[in-house]
């Protein structure tokens, strides 16, 4: 590990504070997430997804057929299609397919459940466009982790076709914030902590909507049937328990997990993917572990 690049990392989070309102918030992650550019090689296209706006990257030697659909993190109230940009389409690059980057409506003006009607009429888009459920990954990072697996839920709920697998990176999965590393990391985690999601939490699902409903809080659901997941999750995370024990809830599901915990690396890690070797490193591996999953053709 180059201690030098999480450090830049590090800085670059933290040379402003976090600002007050929404849509300077919104500015925000979108200014520093956009850092880097997406490489000179890749061709994107926004598309409408039936009222939902996505973006479709594609890059050499991407399999037309095989689609990883991402949801981006921030809480539920921030984050776009470009903040994540680099990190989707280098997500793509590994898995050697097509992405597909939802624009999901956001907290508060959009609380639940605008998120997951989205995300479904997104899933819709796709197969409607002829798209196999078993050539399709669905994955985001944070709340966008969250979503990826609420929707599979939804699917799997409704007895319809689900996707090959998922990839969850730094899942939110715990809206009641029960996690003891919330405490524990909480002088090491640059950027999240219990008062901020405790805010975001509000805007997303506000009373008297129970955080604890599995829609919420995705931890407390029936897992039994769902895919094949990856989860990847930084050590110096408060939201490393959100993570640990999702993957703990999936185990004792019978579900084929795996579970990367990264030393020293920050939440969502891999969207910095240009200047930080472990967030390529990330990306490569899931990527290997799509491949795995996805079906031939």
């Amino acid at each position: 590990m180059s201690q030098q690049e999480i450090e830049a990392v590090r800085k670059l989070l933290t040379a402003k504070p976090r600002p007050v309102g929404w849509s300077e918030r919104r500015q925000r992650i979108d200014e520093i997430g956009s850092t880097w550019p997406v490489a000179d090689d890749v061709w994107l296209e926004a598309v409408d997804l039936g009222g939902v706006q996505g973006e479709w990257s594609i890059m050499p030697g991407s399999n037309s057929s095989h689609v990883l659909m991402f949801f981006h993190g921030g809480g539920y109230c921030s984050g776009s299609i470009v903040s994540h940009r680099r990190m989707v389409t280098e997500a793509g690059r590994a898995a050697r397919m097509l992405t597909l980057a939802v624009n999901y409506r956001l907290a508060p003006e959009h609380p639940y459940p605008a998120a997951h009607e989205d995300a479904m009429t997104a899933w819709r888009f796709l197969r409607k466009q002829g798209i196999s459920a078993r050539n399709i990954a669905v994955g985001g990072d944070s709340a966008g982790g969250n979503l990826t697996i609420s929707l599979i839920n939804r699917l799997r709920a409704a007895g319809e076709e689900q996707p090959c697998c998922a990839w969850l990176a730094s899942p939110w999965t715990d809206l009641t914030m029960s996690g003891a590393s919330l405490e524990a990391k909480a002088t090491v985690d640059p950027l999240i902590h219990k008062a901020y999601l405790e805010e975001l939490a509000n805007a997303y699902a506000p009373a008297p909507i129970d955080r604890k409903d599995p829609l919420i809080s995705p931890l407390f659901s029936d897992l039994r049937g769902f895919p094949p997941t990856i989860i990847q999750v930084g050590s110096s995370e408060t939201l490393i328990d959100d993570a640990v024990r999702f993957g703990r809830a999936l185990g004792l599901a019978d579900v084929i997990v795996t579970l990367q915990v990264w030393p020293y690396m920050i939440h969502a890690w891999p969207m910095w993917n240009a200047r930080l070797t472990e967030g390529r490193q990330a990306l490569e591996q899931v990527g290997e572990f799509i491949r795995r999953w996805i079906k031939p053709g």
